[in-house]
This record gives structure tokens, sequence and C-alpha cells, in this order.
């Protein structure tokens, strides 16, 4: 798979201007946490996911990425690669800490006898890639067939705006390989991020975020 480069260069990317959160200390602890119900635009890139086909979501703590579909399907003698890749420009107003702390996705995968298939995630804040505390990645061998979750925990340092605003990028890079180089005729490996189960949309990421004032 061709992994998409210099993809930042590439992108408009998305302004999350934090309206209003620079009076977060005035609210209730509740009405810290988040949003409610707040559209954000999206920008993607990848042969898996076409521009313009995405938006997000911020519901209280979490911010859902929606998009129609992400998969890779071969039949038999092909390998086929699909990449997604999302970049969002955080713009954290002064008086407030912003910590992205975990990305859930979830899917299924169909491999015949003779096939595989490979989910691979990298997240990346400020164009270096992000430790976690689960594998965000898997491999799945001959006659693989089910779903298939992650709920990933990210370790990284909060974005800390006391005493000034503060520009940063938070990306998913993802890519979905199906191989069907040895599967029986008339059959097709298949791998997919499927939809999460909520009321905003076809949700395929949901991060979640930890706000706090300072």
């Amino acid at each position: 798979m061709k992994i998409v480069t210099g993809i930042i260069s590439s992108l408009t990317l998305l302004s999350l201007n934090i309206v209003g959160l620079s009076h977060v200390q005035a609210q209730s602890q509740e009405e810290q946490e988040g949003f409610e119900f707040q559209p954000v635009p999206v920008t993607l890139a990848g042969n898996g996911c076409p521009s313009g086909t995405a938006q997000g979501i911020w519901n209280g703590d979490t911010l859902s990425i929606t998009f129609d579909e992400f998969k890779a399907l071969a039949s038999p003698s092909k390998v086929v690669s699909k990449s997604c890749n999302l970049r969002i420009g955080l713009n954290v107003p002064s008086g407030l800490n912003v910590q992205p702390i975990n990305v859930k996705y979830l899917g299924f995968a169909d491999v015949p006898k003779g096939g595989s298939a490979d989910l691979n995630v990298r997240i990346l804040f400020q164009g270096q890639v992000v430790p976690t505390t689960d594998n965000p990645n898997q491999t799945f061998k001959s006659g693989f067939s089910d779903v298939w979750s992650k709920d990933v925990g990210i370790i990284l340092n909060t974005i800390n705006a006391c005493k000034k605003p503060v520009n940063s990028i938070f990306g998913i890079n993802s890519t979905l390989t199906s191989r069907a180089t040895n599967i029986p005729p008339e059959q097709e490996t298949q791998i997919q991020i499927d939809t999460i189960d909520t009321t905003v949309g076809p949700v395929l990421f949901q991060i979640k975020f930890d706000f706090n004032p300072c």
C-alpha cells in the first residue's frame, strides 16, 4: 500500500474554534465537559474516503466523525488497500486544558481460506505518532469471519492553553488491506470499519476529549 504522504500540506485543515470555552470557568461542571450537538466540518484524504464525504459532530466530550463507508474488498488473486486520513486543527483558547484521551472504532472482516486482511491505524499529534495503551492494529488470518472492535487509549500530554491560545494538529491515518491471492473462485476477502451505534448519524470514528479549566 502506498501511504499518502505530504498530507498536511495538501489538506485544508479544519479550524476547530472552540467557541465559548473562554467562559468555561463560569459554567457548571457538567457544562465544562464539552458541547451539545455542534456540527464541525472535517477534511479527509485517501482512496477509501473521498473528500467531502465526512463531517464531525460534537456531543459532550466526544467528537464523532461521520462518513458513508470505509472498506477494502478483494476478488481472487488481487490485493486491495484503501486508506483514509483525517486531520483536525485544534485552536484552543486561553484559560483551558484540552486532552484527547481515546479513539473508538469497530468493524467486520471476512477472510476465506487462502486470504488475509489487515487493519492499520496510526494516531498522530503535531505530525508525530502518538503512543497508545492498546494495539490500534489487527491482522485477520485465513478463516476469520466476525466483527471486531477497538477502544484505543492515547498517551498524550494535555494541550496547555492556560496562559495563551495554542494551535495544534490531531490526526488519524487508517489503512485497510484485503488479500485474496489464493482464495477459492467466486469468493472475496473483505475488511471494513462499520458505523458505531449513536444518535448523530453513521459514525466511523469517535474521539473522546478531556476539558478542564485552568
